[in-house]
């Protein structure tokens, strides 16, 4: 970033600790927060929200506008995360999964799963 000021320094941590906020939202009032809305209006609005999130994600990848991918990225996996907690999922799960998939081809890991 060049707007001039100090940016926190991030990492593969970062979802981690935005998971943790999240989850804090957890009954917190849907008046004051979106997070919390989003718990109150439930797992189908949720999803419903992420699966439009991902979309805009994919038209700015087609268009190529960095920026905006970015943003949108980062709409994405703020969603994600929501999901996540709504549902129970925790990061650790999905990246021990990921850690699982280490070494395998995309497309051997997708064969065994019969997809």
């Amino acid at each position: 970033m060049t707007s001039g000021t100090a940016m926190s320094p991030t990492d593969g941590r970062t979802l981690d600790r935005l998971y943790g906020v999240i989850q804090s939202r957890r009954g917190a009032d849907p008046a004051t927060s979106y997070t919390a809305k989003l718990f109150a209006e439930g797992s189908i609005k949720i999803a419903k929200k992420l699966g439009e999130e991902a979309l805009e994600a994919a038209i700015e990848g087609v268009r190529g506008d960095g920026a905006r991918l970015v943003a949108e990225s980062a709409d994405l996996l703020y969603h994600l995360l929501v999901l996540w907690a709504d549902r129970g999922v925790t990061p650790a799960e999905v990246w021990r999964a990921l850690e699982a998939r280490s070494g395998t081809s995309g497309i051997d890991e997708k064969n065994s799963r019969g997809a």
